[in-house]
């Protein structure tokens, strides 16, 4: 229960996302943490200024730049909302400058050290939810690796946007109000009805979400997933490298395996990109070259066979 004068406010916003058809789940905790804040630093007005926002954006004990800049950036949305409701406030901007680190491209003796771990732990505790939540785990990071997904679009897809008889994900309302289908393969689309005919035949259980999460009611949440990611990489061989991976860095795998792949069977980079760019949500093809700028390094392929790679890769900006 929000507490704070600003609370009409945080359940507006959080409206209007949800109509917009955004899950904005992590980001209501943020909400929910600035709310207590509020609380907190005895707010008495609506009209918040820079003097009372400068505790907020201060980075907290144990927490990167990014995760501050996120935090930051949730609020600021609460603030243009209010903004546009007529309340003065103040609008932060610049807040936060950071380097983005370049993203863990797993190597096959990575991938099977973490699902060897992932698919050999059992529930501490033989109870349904446990082991529901344990054949989710299996299964979910396994569209992350197969299919190169946002983290929100499996951990937040309905039941009713898996078909599970023709192995086709419907994406809707991602990133940028992109809608896509996503196509399984055979083993995969295997996975998963096996998956559901246990929620189904032996927990007669019929989940609006077809990742339900502690909560049944609700999805499994952003940063239950990086928490379980975190947890069973840090069981590996490969804990503490110099660059520590994310769940988001299966898309970036993903990505540049299947670049490898087509340079590997001489395909025209050019010619195929547009399609992984439309696979993957992309607005345009540059959102797609940025993936490839970030890790022209990683990869040793492209760089051998695509010899017209200065020519095709446009400058970009940065993305997701």
């Amino acid at each position: 229960m929000r507490l704070s004068i600003i609370a009409s406010y945080i359940d507006g916003l959080l409206k209007e996302k949800h109509a917009a058809g955004y899950a904005y789940h992590s980001e209501e905790m943020v909400l929910n943490r600035f709310d207590t804040y509020c609380v907190n630093n005895k707010l008495d007005t609506l009209n918040i200024n820079k003097a009372f926002l400068t505790g907020w954006m201060e980075r907290t004990e144990n927490e990167g730049a990014f995760n501050q800049g996120k935090r930051i950036s949730c609020v600021k949305q609460l603030l243009l909302y209010m903004s546009s409701c007529g309340i003065a406030v103040y609008i932060p901007h610049d807040f936060c400058h950071f380097t983005r680190a370049l993203p863990h491209i797993f190597d096959q003796a990575e991938i099977d050290a973490f699902f060897k771990e992932l698919d050999t732990c059992q529930p501490r505790l033989n109870r349904s939810k446990e082991v529901r939540l344990h054949l989710e785990y299996r299964l979910i990071f396994r569209l992350y690796c197969c299919l190169g997904l946002r983290n929100s679009e499996a951990a937040g897809i309905a039941s009713e946007n898996i078909n599970l008889k023709d192995g086709i994900l419907t994406i809707l309302d991602s990133k940028g109000y992109k809608d896509r289908l996503v196509y399984l393969s055979d083993d995969l689309t295997a996975s998963c009805r096996d998956y559901y005919d246990y929620l189904y035949n032996t927990l007669k259980f019929y989940p609006k979400w077809f990742f339900p999460g502690m909560n049944p009611e609700k999805p499994l949440m952003n940063t239950t997933i990086d928490s379980v990611f975190k947890r069973f990489w840090n069981k590996t061989p490969y804990t503490g490298c110099n660059n520590e991976p994310t769940v988001h860095d299966f898309r970036f795998t993903f990505v540049v395996r299947r670049m490898n792949l087509w340079a590997e069977l001489g395909l025209d980079l050019q010619v195929m990109m547009p399609y992984l760019s439309r696979y993957l949500g992309h607005k345009s093809t540059n959102e797609t070259f940025y993936y490839y700028y970030l890790v022209n390094d990683a990869y040793k392929t492209i760089a051998q066979r695509d010899t017209m790679a200065g020519d095709v890769i446009p400058e970009v900006r940065h993305y997701e």
